[in-house]
């Protein structure tokens, strides 16, 4: 059985410009579905999976990331005061115990690459997990838990993967299979973002990836690719041709593209929908607004 990971990269540099104006002044990661942010969740989930060390890759303006995994002594000592013990629990979510987070400053906008690159000195010689908090999944078993189990009896670098449809490949890193073990494939390939009509599979990489140290080796020697930015999936293409031991992990649950408008919303609804506490009042409203528009047309 080989080691399990322990150590995860979260790369929120980015400024999220498609959801201005409100990333003005607010990190992306920050903003809610329902009532807990974006990096709540994949926090949550990398918890879950067993991560004990936590990297995040920052950038200028994204202090708000710090503050909101800080104690906050005098809510607490409020919350306590007025009795709303249920309050105190969701908080203690929020808190990380000293020296579990580190923050590293990407200075400059040179891709996911290399946003995993600025991290290597945290890492030590063992593998690791990326999460990109712009991809949320609901699943009963958290999806990075069901790769780290996956990871445990394979080893090797794995990446989540999904099916999309034929028309949008040109949107995602694609896999080329090698052979279908059912939620293991082995690969032989992948392309990143390939034109329309070239991809060789419709099995698209997504936010999760557990990694091996080969991969920063790879990366130091990766010049700029598509969009001129150092890609990741560069440096996984060249460790399938370097040892072969490259996987894409069919997991099973549904994924959210948070990082859009649209999926951002469709998240909100979904997550809305799930809460006993809002279900009801939240169906009778959409219901309502759906009937209210039929009717007007």
């Amino acid at each position: 059985m080989k080691k399990r990971v322990t150590k995860a990269i979260f790369p929120v540099a980015g400024l999220g410009t498609r959801f201005l104006p409100a990333t003005k002044s607010i990190p992306k990661e920050i903003m809610t579905l329902v009532d807990r942010p974006l990096i709540q969740y994949a926090i949550d989930e990398a918890r879950a999976a067993g991560i004990k060390d936590f990297i995040f890759v920052t950038s200028r303006g994204k202090s708000a990331l710090e503050d909101y995994f800080d104690n906050a002594p005098e809510l607490e000592n409020q919350l306590r005061k007025k009795g709303k013990t249920d309050l105190l629990e969701a908080l203690k979510t929020t808190n990380m115990e000293s020296g579990a987070i580190a923050y590293i400053r990407q200075h400059r906008a040179m891709g996911l690459g290399h946003a995993v690159w600025c991290a290597r000195r945290l890492l030590g010689n063992e593998s690791f997990a990326v999460i990109l908090p712009d991809d949320v999944i609901a699943a009963e078993t958290p999806c990075l838990q069901q790769m780290v189990e996956a990871h445990a009896e394979i080893g090797g670098n794995m990446v989540a993967a999904m099916e999309v449809p034929a028309a949008k490949t040109s949107a995602y890193g694609v896999l080329d299979i090698k052979q279908d073990m059912g939620s293991v494939v082995s690969v032989k390939g992948m392309v990143e973002k390939p034109a329309q009509g070239t991809a060789p599979s419709n099995l698209a990489v997504i936010g999760r990836y557990i990694l091996t140290p080969a991969i920063m080796d790879n990366l130091n020697k990766i010049k700029t690719g598509a969009g001129g930015e150092v890609q990741l999936t560069d440096a996984i293409a060249q460790e399938i041709a370097n040892s072969d031991n490259v996987y894409g992990f069919r997991f099973r649950g549904q994924r959210f593209d948070c990082g859009s408008k649209a999926g951002f919303l469709q998240a909100t609804v979904a997550f809305a929908l799930g809460r006993d506490d809002l279900r009801d009042e939240f169906s009778q409203y959409l219901g309502d607004l759906m009937a209210a528009r039929n009717a007007a047309e």
